[in-house]
């Protein structure tokens, strides 16, 4: 791992290459690969990235979490886009939660 500081900005810029990829070639990018497969796709590699995530936390190395973990943002970054969901939408969400208790929050939802 790098020396080098980095926070959750790396989403954003992350979330706005995505969005650029939107139209490009899935021959030549993954991202449109994924768009071109549309929801159910996107969505199944959700499922797949989320069991690696999970397995990892049980019996892989630190590292190991840290990168599929990676792959698993990216991924809900993808269906965002696909979705038309600004990330700054679920920012507002989590920022709207900040300070609730999580059991009131599940009991406050329709």
């Amino acid at each position: 791992m790098s020396d080098e500081k980095t926070d959750a900005r790396i989403l954003d810029e992350l979330f706005k290459v995505i969005k650029s990829r939107y139209r490009d070639s899935p021959e030549t990018s993954y991202t449109a690969k994924l768009f071109a497969g549309g929801l159910d796709g996107i969505t199944a590699k959700i499922d797949e990235e989320a069991a690696e995530a999970i397995a990892a936390a049980l019996g892989e190395s630190g590292e190991r979490v840290s990168s599929e973990s990676a792959d698993l943002l990216y991924h809900l970054l993808v269906m965002w886009a696909a979705r038309g969901i600004e990330a700054e939408d679920v920012w507002a969400e989590l920022k709207r939660r900040e300070g609730m208790s999580g059991i009131s929050e599940k009991k406050g939802r329709k």
